[in-house]
């Protein structure tokens, strides 16, 4: 009896740990669908659209891969330091207290630019009404 309880609470803290991990991967493969909205906010000058203000979090040595924008987006790195490249422009490198802006259907991608240590930022879109965090990042085409 006490060697069957302890065979499941072993596969249930397996099970849980690999559930973790591959949460963690899943986020890894695509950071342009991860983060944290902290403010929206109603744009009353242009019903339909509101801003929206996500912190992101882009793990070390990660790359979001190309993508785009629905709508405009300011970026500003909070820590660390990452590589972006838009689309026809030379890669910038820019580091903690500098910021970057696209422009909706922008081609670009950001890289950490540090393999040990994640960046953050606060990302302000201004998007359509009730949009995700899938909708504001779509990979390019």
């Amino acid at each position: 009896m006490k060697r069957t309880n302890f065979v499941v609470v072993v596969a249930v803290a397996v099970g849980m740990m690999l559930g973790l991990l591959g949460s963690k991967t899943v986020s890894a493969q695509d950071p342009t669908k991860a983060g944290t909205v902290i403010q929206r906010t109603e744009l009353k000058g242009a019903p339909g659209w509101e801003a929206i203000l996500v912190e992101r979090v882009l793990p070390p040595g990660i790359a979001s891969g190309k993508h785009t924008q629905g709508g405009n987006e300011i970026v500003y790195i909070q820590e660390g330091s990452v590589i972006f490249e838009a689309a026809g422009k030379p890669a910038v490198t820019l580091k903690a207290g500098e910021a970057f802006t696209t422009s909706a259907g922008e081609v670009h991608e950001v890289k950490n630019a540090s393999k040990t240590a994640p960046a953050k930022a606060l990302a302000f879109y201004i998007a359509k009404k009730g949009a995700g965090l899938d909708d504001l990042s779509v990979p390019a085409k």
